[in-house]
Order: C-alpha cells, then structure tokens, then sequence
C-alpha cells in the first residue's frame, strides 16, 4: 500500500519492506503454528529477541516472565513505545490452513488444551519485528528512541501488569507516547480509528453456587444448584435488558455453566463463569453490584446452605486514545495511505485490551487502532448478501486472517505512526 504524498522519509523507511516481506512470512507462519499460552511464550519470546539483537537493540527479557522489550536509541529525539502482545488461546483451531496449529498445552488450570492464534498476535509479534527491523536499517531517516515491547498474557489481563509490577519502565526510558494496534475481521487494507474510549472494560467473575446434593430420584432431599444456576443465568439477563438505559453500552455473557457428572445425581454445587463489557465506569460498578444482588438472592430464594462466592478471574481497564496523539498518528495515515482506507469507528468497540495500563503507568499518551485482516472481496461478498456476521471473528476457531496485505499494511502504520513522532526531529 503507498500513496503519492507520503513523506520521504517514511518512504525510505519502509524501501526495504518488500525484501523482508518473504522473511516476515515465514516469521508468520511459524509463530502461527506454534501457539503458545498466556505467561508461556517462551518460544516466541526467543524468537523476538533474537530479532531484536540482531536488528541492534539493546535488548532485556524475563520482564513480567516472558516479557522482551528492545530499546534503540538512535540520537535526541521524541521516545515511542510500540508494543505487541504474544500469547494464543486455548482454541482447536478449524481453518484448515497448512500451517494450522496441532499445539496444546497445560492451562493455569492444570488442564491439557488445545491452543491456537485465534486472536492474531502471532500477526501483531510479526509486525512488530518488521518495523523494528526496518527502522534499524535506516536510521538516518530518522532520530529519537524506538522501544520495542513484546508483551505476555493479554489473554488474561495479567502480562501489562506483570511487566509493569517486575519494573518495567524503572529499566527503559520513559516513553513521550505509546503505540499499539490489532488486526481485526474488517477488509484487508483498512485501518479503523477512534480518538478517546475505543475499547470497553472488560471484568471476568466466577460464581459459585452451594446446594445440597441428592439422588435424582428424590429431589425433595436436596437443594438443586442446577435449578438455581439456571434461574440465576435467566435473571442475569435482566440487569442490561432492564437496569441499563438504552443511551448506554453493556454486555453480559454467561460463558460457562458446570455441574454435575451424571443425570441421576443432584450435585451439591454449580459453577457459572461471567462476561461483562462496559464503556462507562458507573455503569460497570452498576452491573457489578446487580450480579451480585441476583446471586445472592437467587441463591436465598433457593434456601441454599450458604452465601455463593464470587471472585474475579481477569478485569480490563477500557483503551481510551489520547485525543492530540490520536490526531497526530491519523494525520500520518491520511497523508500516507489512500484516504479510503483510513477510517473513523463511530462508536467504541466491546472488544477489550490490557494495552491502556501501559500508558497509564507512565503518565503517556497512547494510540490504538485496528488493521483490517479479511479478504476484501470476501467481505464485500458477506456484506452485500446480508452474512456479514458470518465472517469469523477473532476467538474464533476459523479466524485466519489472509497474509497479503494484512502483513505489508501492519507494518506500514507501525511504522507511519511512530515517524508522526520521530521524523519531528530529523525532518
């Protein structure tokens, strides 16, 4: 993808992208091939920081774990944190691709699962090598510091904060803005962004329900959690439906209801596993405080031996963009791609990310924004006929996105939104 107006600079930058296009590829491939779990990317961790030493950064691992982050100092100047995350899921992959995953891996469960790169980040690592790698080659189009960060665990909302806890901007300078991205189900080609909240909190619980296990032939002795689970799921459901304005934004899933192993036993427990999406902190607090009002009366109504226990599994901040550096990385992408392919989201998307704690943590202003990685006649097809929805997302066990130019354009506006920063000195 190039445009007539962009800067020399950014061009000269990016003149040896073509020649490490079949390298990146390759990168690509192998990193989708061999997924690995969150605070257990070890293998991919090895791999960043190899490219990064031989691209010249100075380079520290084990940050948060598995964490690597490169530094390139490459004269005074402005100070740009780039960061991509690097853990899979505990998904069988079904897309069908020759490099598909055959991988799995122990979970923090202690369970055998299969993992796939069902989110991407094995695109998101790639990138992030490619543009390392070209900004090293030119540095004399350039000047300022370029720090590379490759996080663990954003699966589980814990790799920002473990990096962060294991110190880690006491060991970088301290980033004048940072910058991440993510690929998404939009057309291949397309960047989508968004000044202010672009992403919603996100809080994972797990409920556990008591009751008091029977025979199935004589309900009367027990007190069924699975009668109580069920009825607990269905007034879940009421919080958004009948708590939430319509003007307002929640989303709440009930992913997981476990209980029992056999039809003719009344277990003495049930588990339930909850999703809630936020754009507005009153509102999160609102939902919060509802699911546990419902779980504890449901579970009173029921004549339960005791309280349920609710405990948190994983809790997203939302990702809210920096209006100033928003315009100032979207000014480079209008300049530098065609203006048909950079666009404005109307609305925050539910979708969440642990990115936002990294900016926080050093009082910087940061920029994320999504790459397009479907095949745009694909799209094209599925939205003229209605089956939009049918494209598969990200999480699921079909998401592939398509190589080219989902992998030239990744690496482009990486680059094209650090060099709103680091041409500022040297052009």
């Amino acid at each position: 993808m190039t445009s007539q107006v962009r800067d020399a600079s950014i061009e000269s930058i990016l003149a040896n992208l073509d020649k490490i296009i079949p390298d990146l590829q390759a990168i690509y491939i192998d990193l989708h091939a061999h997924p690995e779990l969150s605070m257990q990317e070890v293998r991919t961790a090895n791999l960043a920081e190899e490219r990064l030493r031989q691209a010249g950064f100075e380079v520290t691992n084990g940050i948060g774990k598995t964490g690597v982050v490169g530094v390139l100092q490459n004269g005074e100047g402005p100070i740009v944190m780039l960061r991509a995350d690097m853990d899979a899921l505990p998904v069988k992959e079904a897309t069908g691709l020759p490099y598909s995953s055959k991988a799995t891996a122990i979970d923090r469960e202690g369970k055998t699962v299969p993992v796939m790169h069902a989110c991407g980040h094995d695109l998101h690592v790639t990138w992030l090598i490619g543009a390392a790698t070209l900004f090293a080659k030119a540095r004399d189009k350039w000047q300022g510091t370029l720090i590379a960060v490759f996080q663990p665990a954003e699966e589980t909302a814990s790799g920002a904060r473990a990096m962060i806890a294991d110190g880690l901007f006491n060991r970088i300078p301290k980033p004048d803005v940072v910058i991440g991205q993510h690929v998404m189900p939009f057309p291949a080609g397309a960047i989508y962004w968004r000044s202010g909240v672009i992403l919603s909190a996100a809080d994972s619980l797990q409920i556990r329900l008591f009751g008091r296990g029977a025979h199935g032939s004589m309900p009367e002795s027990s007190i069924d959690p699975v009668v109580m689970a069920a009825a607990t799921v269905m007034r879940l459901q009421t919080i958004v439906s009948r708590e939430i304005a319509a003007s307002k934004s929640a989303v709440l899933t009930v992913g997981s209801l476990q209980a029992g192993t056999k039809e003719n036993v009344i277990p003495s427990e049930a588990l339930l596993k909850v999703n809630v999406r936020t754009l507005d902190e009153d509102i999160r607090l609102h939902v919060l405080n509802a699911i546990k009002r419902i779980v504890d009366a449901e579970a009173e109504a029921s004549g339960a031996p005791k309280k349920p226990e609710i405990s948190t599994i994983d809790s997203y901040p939302r990702v809210t963009n920096d209006p100033d550096a928003t315009k100032r990385v979207v000014d480079s992408f209008y300049s530098s791609f065609p203006k048909y392919t950079v666009r404005e989201i109307a609305h925050p998307m539910s979708g969440s990310e642990d990115f936002g704690l990294l900016g926080e943590a050093c009082n910087a202003p940061s920029v994320f924004w999504f790459v397009g990685g479907t095949d745009p006649e694909s799209h094209e097809k599925a939205k003229k006929s209605g089956r939009i929805r049918e494209i598969p997302t990200n999480h699921s066990p079909h998401f592939a996105p398509v190589i080219h130019p989902t992998l030239q354009t990744g690496v482009e506006t990486l680059i094209t939104a650090a060099c709103a920063w680091l041409l500022s000195s040297s052009s």
